[in-house]
C-alpha cells in the first residue's frame, strides 16, 4: 500500500490534486480544507490510503496521519465506504467526529450529506469504541487558512461533491461570501464548508 506521497504539488483541481514523484503523477482525492493547504508548484508530503476495487485503484490524500487514520476506521461501520468517509472529514475535523461519536451527537453526524438518523445511530454504536476520544485541542484551528481568491471554487467543489446541484451551491457560497463582506481574516476552508452547508440545511 502507498502510505504517502511526496512531491512537487502538479495540479489541483475542485476535488483532488496530482503529485508529481520522480516524474510519475500521483492523483490524488482529498477533502476541501486538505486541498487548501496545497499549492500548485510547491513541495508537499500527503498521507494516503489506497482503496482497492476491482475496477480501479483510487488515492486518497490527507492532511496528516491523524486524518488518514480516521478516514480508514470510519470505514469499519456497515455501510460506510470511502466516499462517504470523505464527505464526513469535509464536514468535521478528526476531533469534531471522535466528539461527536462519544457524546452520540446525532444532529452532527447528519450534517453529512447522506447520513440519515438511523445511519448516524450505527456509526456511533459501531464506532464508539473505536475512534476514541479528541486527540487535539479543536482541530478547526489547525486546517490550511484558504486564501480569498480560491475559497469559493473550493467550497463550491466540496458541496458538488457531497452531493447537492450546483445552482445550490453557488447560492449557498453567494451566501457566505455576503456573511464575509464585513471583513476580517478568510476563515479555513473546513469552517467555510460548514457554514455553507448550515445555509443549505435551512
Amino acid at each position: 500500500m502507498i502510505a504517502f506521497v511526496s512531491g512537487r504539488v502538479a495540479a489541483a483541481g475542485p476535488d483532488g490534486a496530482v503529485i508529481d514523484v520522480h516524474g510519475v503523477g500521483f492523483s490524488v482525492q482529498c477533502t476541501p480544507a486538505t486541498l487548501a493547504g496545497l499549492r500548485v508548484g510547491d513541495e508537499a508530503r500527503v498521507p494516503t490510503s489506497m482503496v482497492v476495487r476491482e475496477d480501479s485503484l483510487t488515492l486518497f490524500g490527507f492532511g496528516d496521519d491523524d486524518e488518514r487514520s480516521v478516514f480508514e476506521l470510519l470505514q469499519t461501520a456497515s455501510g460506510v465506504g470511502p466516499r462517504l468517509a470523505l464527505a464526513m472529514l469535509a464536514v468535521h475535523t478528526p476531533d469534531a467526529l471522535r466528539r461527536a461519536v462519544a457524546a452520540e451527537d446525532l444532529a452532527a453526524l447528519t450534517r453529512v450529506p447522506g447520513i440519515g438518523k438511523k445511519g448516524a445511530q450505527r456509526i456511533v454504536l459501531e464506532l464508539k469504541d473505536r475512534l476514541g476520544g479528541p486527540v487535539g485541542d479543536g482541530a478547526d484551528g489547525v486546517r490550511a487558512p484558504a486564501r480569498a481568491e480560491v475559497w469559493r471554487d473550493q467550497v463550491q467543489a466540496g458541496l458538488i461533491n457531497l452531493g447537492w446541484s450546483a445552482r445550490d451551491a453557488d447560492a449557498a457560497v453567494d451566501a457566505v461570501a455576503a456573511d464575509l463582506a464585513a471583513g476580517g481574516e478568510t476563515p479555513p476552508v473546513a469552517a467555510l464548508l460548514k457554514a455553507a452547508l448550515k445555509k443549505l440545511s435551512k
